[in-house]
């Protein structure tokens, strides 16, 4: 899978994260279409890139610090097909927290014609190693601005897939 990160910056952390993926073959089914469980694979890549982007990366901020972000809802809105061989930019947004949980927001777009493909978002909860949520330690909290959120539902036509806490 085919990466590149962009970043927008604000005055002191960046806006959003582009991740550049290009679809595999295997990611489509017998139409020719990517199928729709990919889109949250994607919405996995994108995050772990922001964080990176972010100045941490996830995988320390488990094994040093025991804090997991456990995704405890997550919807995903299609526009429009994306297809083999497509080149896909995923767009990556902290859209914000509280002391106990972090909303992501994703855009996936064609790279060649900015064409939007899908939206999406993630709900996540932190959590220790048993599962346990936990307040986001200290030194992490300037990465995640405090919620600029609705908690509203997502639409009637969004299509959703939560996860189960480890």
């Amino acid at each position: 899978m085919e990466r590149r990160i962009i970043l927008q910056m604000s005055e002191s952390m960046p806006d959003y994260a582009d991740t550049t993926i290009r679809v595999r073959y295997a990611e489509t089914d017998q139409m020719g279409v990517v199928y729709h469980s990919n889109y949250f694979i994607w919405f996995e890549v994108g995050r772990v890139e922001l964080c990176r982007q972010l100045g941490f990366q996830y995988k320390e901020m488990e094994a040093a610090d025991d804090t997991f972000i456990v995704v405890a809802k997550a919807s995903c809105r299609f526009k429009r097909p994306a297809r083999f061989d497509d080149v896909l930019v995923v767009r990556t947004r902290v859209m914000g927290s509280q002391r106990r949980m972090i909303r992501f927001g994703y855009e996936i777009l064609h790279q060649a014609s900015n064409e939007l493909i899908a939206t999406g978002e993630t709900l996540h909860v932190i959590c220790d190693r048993q599962g346990r949520p936990k307040s986001l330690p200290e030194k992490f909290r300037r990465y995640f601005p405090l919620a600029r959120h609705s908690d509203s539902s997502p639409s009637d036509n969004t299509e959703s897939k939560e996860e189960a806490v480890p």
